[in-house]
């Protein structure tokens, strides 16, 4: 589902040095597989998932996903991609103010397959939103804000599924129930899983844990 070969990616320093932030051999995700990344803070972390997602172009190297070389493709062409069969759980949300949780749902269904508002609505019900569904992201918590970009997320049943600290922004009792969710939805359309996070209990929960800083031979 998901094969990394030889990438980089890196930055032009203010000194005008440049920075690696990621420089990755080999990295593999079957299908349906769930996989827990972990790293520190500025690790690189939500470099590699923008990366894997086609928001950023990589420097070199090779990322397919679902059999599509998203590296080979052009800015508008990895749109496409990432619309059919990625669903990303950014960790600021990414929510459009002016719409409702609904509809931040119903847009993403947009770019994919088409808007199936019942199974929008179930998603919501299943974040535990089922009677917010009309409200702006303004009038809702950041917790309530993070559940409706899970559901988002999983609108368009994608075969691999980005997390970025999707439970970073939860209580306890909340962030075990987001975490259930994404994976439950995962399980139930075959998609592979990869969440990146650098909290014990959520790394815990999975059988194959990942250290970025193992595998990212940058600085190295």
């Amino acid at each position: 589902m998901l094969e990394i070969e030889n990438l980089r990616k890196g930055y032009v320093a203010p000194d005008g040095g440049r920075t690696d932030v990621i420089a990755i051999d080999s990295f593999r995700l079957g299908a349906g597989e769930q996989v827990a990344l972990e790293g520190a803070s500025g690790s690189g972390k939500t470099t590699l998932l923008h990366l894997i997602a086609g928001v950023l172009q990589a420097d070199a190297g090779r990322i397919v996903v679902n059999g599509t070389e998203i590296t080979a493709l052009g800015e508008a062409q990895r749109d496409l991609v990432r619309a059919r069969d990625i669903g990303y759980v950014f960790q600021t949300f990414n929510l459009l103010q002016g719409y409702t949780a609904l509809e931040n749902v119903e847009l993403g269904m947009m770019f994919g397959p088409g808007i199936d508002a019942a199974f929008a609505r179930g998603l919501l019900e299943r974040v535990g939103l089922g009677n917010r569904t009309g409200y702006l992201p303004r009038q809702l918590s950041v917790g309530q804000q993070q559940r409706v970009a899970v559901a988002r997320a999983l609108a368009n049943r994608p075969k691999l599924v980005l997390a970025d600290e999707p439970t970073g922004n939860l209580d306890h009792r909340q962030a075990g129930e987001a975490l259930a969710l994404i994976r439950e939805v995962c399980r139930e359309n075959g998609a592979a899983l990869l969440l990146v996070s650098h909290a014990r209990d959520v790394l815990a929960a999975f059988g194959r844990v990942e250290s970025l800083a193992t595998l990212n031979r940058a600085g190295a």
